[in-house]
């Protein structure tokens, strides 16, 4: 069964960088969209950023200019890079990916990033 894994979540000053890495395994033909989300407590899940199987990316408002998003098709990975990290950037972060043979999106079990002021 496909299902993805994040990692490097962490504690950062405002103004540093994290890198998250998601990686997916199983079931793993046919990956369509990957993307990311985030969820702060008390705040509903947003998309951060996607990023289509051609490579097409779309970004949150709040976080264009300063995020970037990539995949590596090949090891079933997407990243993301965050520079230049706020304080309201803090929240889990939640992978997610489409399984176009399933018709469904599997999700990670989040990591946390804490941005200090």
């Amino acid at each position: 069964q496909l299902k993805v894994v994040e990692s490097g979540g962490g504690l950062v000053q405002a103004g540093g960088s994290l890198r998250l890495s998601c990686l997916a395994s199983g079931s793993t033909f046919n990956i369509g969209t990957m993307g990311w989300y985030r969820q702060a407590p008390g705040k509903q899940r947003e998309l951060v950023a996607d990023i289509s199987s051609g490579g097409g990316s779309k970004y949150a408002d709040s976080v264009k200019g300063r995020f970037t998003i990539s995949r590596d098709n090949a090891k079933n990975t997407v990243y993301l890079q965050m520079d230049s990290l706020k304080p309201e950037d803090t929240a889990v972060y939640y992978c997610t990916a489409y399984s176009m043979i399933y018709q469904s999106y599997v999700w990670g079990q989040g990591t946390q990033v804490t941005v200090s002021s």
